[in-house]
């Protein structure tokens, strides 16, 4: 109770891109974090019992099991984008795993990380959990002391220097990174349903989502019948002008709505939808734009804003090679009513989390791993898997005084037959599970 009052209190206080009626902040950064708090509440219990483990012929009498500890003091660094979920959720895991937490919330978030600073002091003890503020000078002194883990979501050039610091100490490191994340709409499709699926998920936060489709992979005709369904749904949602909805937020600041207006006028697309922006107000229209090459300034990096590019290929085996070339996304979404292609491209590609046929939602349910791979991440969390990243999986063996003399096919001298039975009676065949 007192953390639902936490996050209550939270949205009272916090004004969220000045928008009233905006539910985004709601979403995605109350009502994931509560679900993700009920469910570990709900299912710790059988989480920290012991897991047994199978014993073999010499062990078969021992008490073999593995013990889930805490790691100790983590680190838990969080990003701007959504500066309470992504700084408090991972906490979860790692106050359920019984640690200690330092939680450093992004300058570039002010508002959030001064409120966070002031609530937790008032609802957790102390001594076991602690808010530093600042910038890039406080987190690097911050890192020079020695953690027990550290977890950090963010950019890759952060994360570099986060891994350097690390490596002084030996630090354990959960690295959440992002990436381009492809959608490829193949085949037969609903368009009407795609488009609105797809609108939300882009421009949900103003694009500003790690798990935001990045980009839009199809064939040219598929194009032509997905621009009128976009540009529909866009109207539906965020009216004739976009700049007026409660529903769409700002760029979250001057520093960021630059890089997205360069990166629309280094393009070489063709803006079908949208375009406008406004400096002053940070703002900037939900935009597609078409004609994309791979070697796009849209495509140098992640956008993290609402910009969608369209890429034309002429089959899903071109889509899937195009994904394979980059580096390993975060997330990959597929839109079509063939269960075939689906089933194609997730087995021929790989990315931190897959969704076919809708988009974000995925990484809403806390019972699947969030997390990237390679160059999109280190690690996952959500649900149990955060309960598992702070845990250490301590191997324990309780041994008893019985067999003693069994035991001496291990002791000099030795012998080929003793040799014979000591391999018999370790090997993996007579393993059996207690």
């Amino acid at each position: 109770s007192r953390s639902k009052d936490f996050v209550d209190i939270h949205c009272k206080q916090l004004k969220f891109n000045e928008a009233p009626h905006n539910d985004t902040p709601v979403l995605s950064e109350v009502d994931i974090l509560l679900n993700d708090l009920t469910f570990t509440i709900s299912n710790l219990s059988s989480w920290m019992q012991p897991e047994s483990a199978s014993t073999n012929l010499a062990t078969k009498l021992d008490d073999c099991f593995i013990r889930r500890e805490p790691l100790g003091v983590v680190l838990i660094i969080g990003s701007w984008n959504y500066p309470l979920q992504l700084l408090l959720l991972p906490m979860v895991g790692a106050i359920a795993a019984g640690n200690c937490v330092i939680l450093k919330p992004s300058e570039v978030s002010a508002t959030t990380g001064s409120l966070v600073a002031e609530l937790v002091p008032k609802y957790l003890s102390q001594e076991c959990y602690a808010v530093i503020r600042g910038g890039a000078e406080e987190t690097q002194e911050l890192l020079k002391n020695r953690f027990d883990h550290i977890f950090f979501t963010g950019s890759k050039g952060v994360a570099r220097s986060i891994l350097q610091a690390a490596s002084l100490h030996f630090t354990p490191v959960t690295l959440e990174l992002g990436g381009k994340s492809p959608c490829v709409v193949y085949g037969p499709v609903n368009m009407t349903a795609a488009a609105r699926r797809l609108v939300w998920a882009k421009f949900f936060n103003a694009g500003q989502s790690c798990v935001a489709p990045d980009y839009i992979l199809c064939t040219s005709s598929t194009r032509d019948l997905l621009l009128p369904a976009l540009k529909e749904a866009l109207w539906e949602f965020y009216g004739e002008d976009p700049r007026t909805c409660p529903d769409l937020c700002r760029i979250v600041s001057p520093q960021h709505w630059t890089r997205l207006r360069a990166l629309l006028e280094k393009t070489r697309g063709r803006i079908v939808i949208g375009g406008e922006s406004d400096q002053e107000d940070k703002y900037m229209a939900p935009t597609v734009v078409v004609d994309v090459s791979e070697d796009d300034a849209l495509m140098a990096e992640e956008i993290l804003g609402p910009i969608l590019p369209i890429l034309s290929v002429e089959s899903v085996e071109e889509a899937i090679a195009l994904i394979n070339r980059g580096q390993k996304p975060l997330a990959l979404y597929v839109f079509s009513e063939e269960s075939s292609v689906v089933k194609t491209v997730l087995e021929k590609t790989s990315s931190g989390g897959f969704c076919s046929n809708d988009g974000i939602v995925h990484m809403t349910l806390p019972s699947l791993p969030f997390g990237g791979v390679g160059a999109s991440g280190w690690g996952s969390y959500h649900g149990r898997w955060g309960f598992e990243t702070f845990s250490h999986r301590r191997a324990c063996m309780l041994r008893g005084w019985a067999l003693e003399r069994f035991n001496t096919l291990r002791y000099p001298p030795y012998s080929d037959g003793k040799l014979g039975w000591l391999r018999w009676t370790t090997s993996a065949h007579s393993c059996v599970l207690m």
